[in-house]
């Protein structure tokens, strides 16, 4: 489990709109950071949370959050989606083809070269604080990624349920 540990280094060749580059962690150093490990390009359920997060991408931003996708497809089927499907993405998608960082960060689904549907937020040391991991047929709730930055960026314990503008609890006594 990684929670409370370093998240693993990682750079790949990844793909924002038209451009295509190397991006590596230490470009999002820093900054709060949401990883979301999605399994595939051009298939039902992974466009679904990919236009949630655009939708929503500027709430994570207005927290001082980047986003990176990252999948195991090549940076040119990434490219290619994008521009056929998906031209409201904004973030960058990694490509993760060598399998090395779905592996890293123990997503990678053995056998199939895809990673889970997996999602990582980073806080701005590079110290991984929440892991949600769902099943590869339901997509995962950008809402709940956002109230759980909000909550983590608190500092504070939050208990079930907290929302941005919610009281903390009064100790950090668990």
């Amino acid at each position: 489990m990684l929670v409370g540990k370093k998240a693993p280094h990682f750079s790949a060749m990844a793909c924002q709109e038209d451009e295509i580059f190397e991006l590596s962690s230490s470009r999002v150093a820093g900054f709060w950071t949401l990883l979301f490990f999605y399994p595939k390009d051009f298939t039902k359920v992974c466009p679904t949370e990919l236009r949630a997060l655009a939708l929503r991408a500027g709430e994570f931003e207005a927290e001082g959050a980047r986003i990176l996708a990252i999948s195991t497809d090549d940076v040119r089927t990434h490219q290619r989606w994008l521009r056929e499907e998906l031209p409201e993405v904004k973030f960058p998608l990694l490509a993760d083809s060598t399998h090395r960082i779905s592996s890293d960060y123990g997503v990678l689904v053995e056998g199939e070269d895809v990673a889970q549907r997996a999602a990582f937020i980073i806080d701005p040391l590079g110290v991984v604080r929440y892991v949600v991991v769902s099943d590869m047929d339901v997509g995962r709730s950008v809402a709940e990624l956002l109230r759980v930055l909000q909550a983590l960026k608190t500092g504070a314990l939050c208990p079930a349920d907290w929302k941005k503008g919610d009281k903390p609890l009064p100790s950090k006594l668990a």
